[in-house]
């Protein structure tokens, strides 16, 4: 008997925690989420953050958010929805698209690969050689070269 009382409240215990558990992830992911999102009004703050007086925007955008969470909705879910909804500049940083990946990565690539053409480049250029012109061992060019150094005084 009480064993059985024990198995009981162990598992009014586990209940408990699963129940409350719940109800702390949707607010984890709450609080995640509208830091992750922009107020639309235009004060350029995060939403949970906005707080100027009169906001028109923020209380329906935390209250989509709230809805949105209540039905289950998955956290990509929720911000492609606001992003359709509102446009892309809801969301404060840029969801993790191929188009975004490639807008993120290929600039730098192309900075490298133009680094590296411009290094072996110059290094081509260092290494050719350029033919100097002979020098003219003739008695007339001699004399007009001490003459000049005599004038400049060289």
């Amino acid at each position: 008997m009480r064993l059985l009382f024990r198995f009981s409240q162990l598992g009014l215990v586990v209940l408990l925690a699963i129940f409350t558990m719940g109800s702390a992830d949707n607010a984890v992911r709450y609080n995640d989420l509208g830091h992750k999102m922009m107020c639309v009004c235009g004060c350029g703050q995060i939403l949970i953050e906005c707080n100027h007086l009169g906001c028109p925007d923020s209380d329906r955008e935390l209250s989509e958010l709230r809805a949105a969470l209540s039905h289950g909705d998955g956290d990509t879910t929720i911000l492609e929805s606001f992003q359709a909804k509102y446009g892309p500049t809801v969301l404060a940083a840029p969801m993790l698209t191929k188009f975004n990946l490639v807008a993120w990565f290929v600039p730098p690539v192309v900075l490298l690969i133009g680094i590296v053409a411009t290094i072996a480049l110059v290094r081509k250029w260092k290494l050719r050689t350029v033919e100097m012109p002979a020098v003219p061992t003739t008695t007339a060019f001699q004399a007009a070269r001490e003459r000049i150094r005599k004038e400049t005084e060289f």
